[in-house]
């Protein structure tokens, strides 16, 4: 929402994911084409990388990880009741959400949000969603389990990679590719890599480009700390820097020179890194007994990260945009499940029956038709991923994750108005 519009958006972001990833696959299969079974690199390998890089976020609710913990502490404030009974007054459902599946709510995450907006909540004539191949699916699963096999400890399993909605879909990729629940395909590991690239390094260029801190402190932090000075890169970005003091360039135009340089450098560096990690691996990898993230303990990377946690994340006002995001996820959430929820109980079984009062009618009119559709036709679906209340909870999960994050304020301004 930055007015500056130089700065990366989620869309940006995703489209230097994408090529990050084409680009780290290329040198692998340059330097170790047997790395992905002899596919061919140009009609397989790449559009792969291209697809799961441009997928990674499309989950993401709004305000990214501070709308995941928005929507986690909504649940979490309601626990008691929402996924038991029909309502705070305690009337019992026909069917609970267990124990071990209260974990997609409370601690929701855009991940498996992905995996059920390219494979249901896209229309599609035949229920596919994007229609992408099974290998593709599975590769857009950074994290290769359900809820109930979660596991704080390990990076593959510290969070969920698909809900109990997509299970049924999970199984039949798996009886396609292979893979088993907690293996991970191979391109993931590349697409997390990229991730962790275009983040460390872009938000620090945008905090630079905002003027938030100058690319003289960025590349003096990085000298003074113990576990980065020593680098090549930075040997390489000071000499260049002081090229461009030798040039006698405006201040002005100097800075964004040397803004240019160290994105070029910082990127070309945590590349080969990355590439290097992959073919080192590569057997490990395949065989799904590697465990350690591509870009873990690179300690540009992990400086870069601290740099934009200081400077971009801790800045006011983004703090401040971002308790204002907060807000109005909470605000929204209360409205669209007023909404979802207000049905008369002798109906309660239709998610699409009309709404009793007058906002309910307005409110539940805004849900995309795409979503009403999913929740209604999933009542086929055997166990709790087809009752009524995980139906009710996906659907406002649903709407909520789905919106911009300018949509999110226009839209509680509006509704926060109504009484």
């Amino acid at each position: 929402m930055d007015d500056n519009d130089g700065v990366r958006t989620r869309l940006t972001h995703s489209h230097e994911v994408a090529n990050l990833a084409r680009s780290i696959g290329t040198r692998i299969h340059a330097f170790k084409p047997e790395l992905f079974a002899d596919a061919d690199v140009h009609n397989v390998v790449q559009p792969m990388l291209s697809a799961i890089g441009l997928a990674h976020d499309l989950g993401n609710p709004p305000f990214g990880h501070q709308g995941e913990a928005a929507i986690g502490r909504w649940f979490e404030e309601r626990k008691e009741w929402i996924f038991n009974n029909h309502d705070e007054r305690g009337r019992g459902l026909p069917l609970a959400i267990p124990d071990d599946l209260h974990k997609e709510f409370l601690q929701f995450d855009g991940n498996p949000q992905t995996l059920r907006l390219i494979t249901k909540l896209q229309t599609n004539i035949a229920h596919l969603g994007l229609d992408l191949t099974t290998a593709t699916l599975a590769a857009v699963m950074k994290y290769p389990i359900g809820a109930p096999s979660q596991n704080k400890g390990s990076p593959l399993t510290k969070k969920c990679g698909y809900f109990e909605s997509e299970r049924a879909l999970v199984e039949t990729i798996r009886a396609e590719t292979g893979l088993t629940e907690g293996e991970r395909h191979p391109l993931t590991w590349i697409m997390e890599a990229c991730d962790d690239i275009a983040y460390s390094v872009l938000d620090v260029d945008d905090a630079m480009k905002k003027g938030v801190i100058s690319p003289d402190d960025v590349l003096a932090s990085l000298l003074a700390d113990g576990t980065t000075k020593n680098e090549p890169v930075i040997a390489r970005a000071s000499a260049k820097f002081a090229e461009v003091v030798a040039a006698d360039r405006r201040p002005e135009i100097a800075r964004d020179i040397k803004i240019g340089y160290l994105r070029a450098y910082f990127i070309d560096a945590l590349i080969e890194h990355a590439s290097n990690g992959f073919v080192m691996a590569g057997d490990a990898i395949n065989n799904f007994s590697h465990q350690m993230p591509l870009m873990d303990n690179n300690a540009i990377c992990e400086k870069l990260k601290l740099l934009a946690r200081q400077h971009a994340f801790g800045n006011p006002g983004v703090l401040r945009m971002e308790a204002s995001g907060a807000e109005a996820i909470d605000g929204l959430m209360s409205a669209f499940w007023d909404a979802i929820h207000d049905r008369p109980s002798a109906k309660f079984d239709d998610l699409l029956t009309r709404r009793s009062g007058a906002k309910s009618k307005y409110v539940f009119a805004l849900i995309s038709q795409n979503y009403l559709e999913d929740a209604s036709r999933t009542k086929t679906l055997s166990g709790i991923a087809g009752s009524v209340r995980y139906r009710e909870l996906r659907l406002l999960t649903d709407m909520v994750s789905g919106m911009t994050d300018t949509f999110t304020i226009k839209l509680w301004a509006e509704l926060k108005e109504m009484k």
